[in-house]
């Protein structure tokens, strides 16, 4: 019996005739529809804070984006929002929900390892480089700033 060895080449091109067509123009639509209807319920909900409950166009961003936090984890304990997910695709997963939604995955993923070594040690695990290359870029922005003089009083 022969044994059959390809060379990455040859297999990359094996792979990529049976790879099946991804509808990159449906995905894209849907993802800036649910992008977008995720943004129109946060502009929603600041409006709401502004006009019912008297807040200012400055401090009606934070109840917002924890609402918008709140809605996504519970969203994500029922399980409808990972079929959310999965039909948007990116367009749920860019906004601050998706972000809630990765944090919240994860600790419902490790509870049954207990809550500091299971929830606590594997909560942060995909959103802690999210958190990370975040902080590192203001930082270098902010440094930039400082260098170049603009920006702040």
């Amino acid at each position: 019996m022969q044994k059959l060895t390809w060379t990455q080449q040859e297999y990359q091109e094996f792979a990529k005739k049976r790879e099946p067509a991804r509808p990159v123009f449906k995905n894209c639509i849907r993802a800036f529809l649910v992008g977008g209807f995720i943004c129109l319920i946060g502009q929603c909900l600041m409006q709401m804070f502004i006009n019912v409950f008297g807040f200012t166009q400055q401090t009606a961003g934070n109840p917002t984006v924890a609402v918008l936090i709140f809605i996504s984890v519970v969203l994500t304990c029922l399980g409808v929002y990972d079929k959310i997910a999965q039909w948007a695709g990116a367009g749920s997963a860019v906004p601050v929900t998706g972000f809630a939604n990765s944090v919240c995955s994860a600790a419902l993923e490790h509870k049954s390892e207990g809550l500091v070594l299971g929830v606590g040690g594997n909560m942060f695990k995909l959103a802690g480089s999210v958190i990370v290359f975040g902080t590192v870029a203001a930082f270098i922005i902010g440094l930039i700033h400082l260098a170049l003089g603009i920006g702040g009083k």
